[in-house]
């Protein structure tokens, strides 16, 4: 290798420490246009062993259930504390992606689409069963809720769509079968994606929780990878996209409500401590 050749190499190294150590090791953001900061009311940073934090279901006024991504144990954690009170192993090692809570039972979503029934999860002795949504194995599930007017899971998809719309599946908790036809689809085309800018195409929406609101039953799609949260009301219409901040939400996986219809995004880590945050979106964030 000649000199040159030898300097440009340097050259790349230090020009690429140079970006890292002038935004403190992180990458800088890049936020979609019409990105705005929304009112984080409180925050709760997770222990190491929640730094892949991929999924969250609210429990009472003093608990949270939580998964991550590589370990079959729902952790239920204390905002009261900001201690993990317990860890229920379900099963073996595997990429959990969501969790919502039915009555005392607990149903967590495998990125393969296979569903687990923990069946009074709380409880010391555990009955779990399977069930898959013997679907494309392409697909790549992430999001998992409970629609409780129904009495079904919906089921979200992060990758695979066809080039108008990407759809959210329902299970039915009765027969345990996924239902043919999607629940609801998300139209590309739909006015509230112009802000975005952006190609219209299956990239534009890739869910990484899916969760309905108790009390309005609007359907809340949360997008990790270029943060958002897309809201349908509970006929499939979109209501509104909100475009979140990466310095606020740097990698949101899990979302979810109390029974007020307070607000709990979770963040992974990304080599840091993951977090949960309590917040409210239609309202301008307090100034410093």
């Amino acid at each position: 290798m000649n000199k040159i050749a030898i300097f440009i190499i340097l050259g790349v190294f230090a020009l690429v420490a140079l970006i890292y150590y002038s935004f403190g090791g992180i990458a800088p953001n890049r936020d979609f246009p019409g990105a705005k900061f929304v009112q984080i009311d409180k925050k709760w940073d997770m222990p190491i062993i929640l730094e892949e934090i991929s999924g969250i279901s609210w429990i009472d006024n003093q608990h949270i259930a939580c998964v991550e991504d590589e370990e079959a144990i729902i952790f239920i954690y204390n905002t009261k504390t900001s201690q993990i009170d317990k860890q229920i192993v379900f099963g073996e090692d595997g990429d959990y992606e969501g969790i919502t809570l039915v009555g005392k039972d607990a149903y967590v979503l495998r990125s393969d689409g296979v569903i687990f029934e923990v069946l009074n999860f709380q409880k010391d002795s555990l009955v779990v069963n399977e069930y898959s949504t013997g679907m494309s194995k392409e697909f790549e599930w992430e999001g998992i809720a409970w629609e409780k007017k129904r009495n079904r899971l919906l089921l979200s998809i992060k990758n695979k769509a066809d080039k108008n719309s990407k759809p959210i599946y329902a299970f039915n908790l009765k027969t345990k079968t996924i239902e043919e036809k999607p629940a609801y689809e998300i139209k590309f085309n739909d006015p509230a994606f112009k802000i975005l800018e952006q190609k219209i195409d299956q990239q534009i929406i890739e869910p990484s929780e899916v969760t309905v609101h108790p009390i309005t039953g609007d359907i809340y799609v949360l997008e990790s990878t270029n943060p958002k949260i897309l809201i349908l009301n509970s006929s499939g219409s979109i209501k509104k996209l909100h475009v979140l901040k990466e310095e606020q939400f740097g990698q949101p996986e899990g979302l979810t409500f109390d029974d007020q219809g307070h607000m709990y995004i979770s963040n992974e880590g990304s080599g840091g401590l993951g977090n949960i945050l309590k917040v409210t979106l239609d309202k301008k964030p307090e100034k410093k």
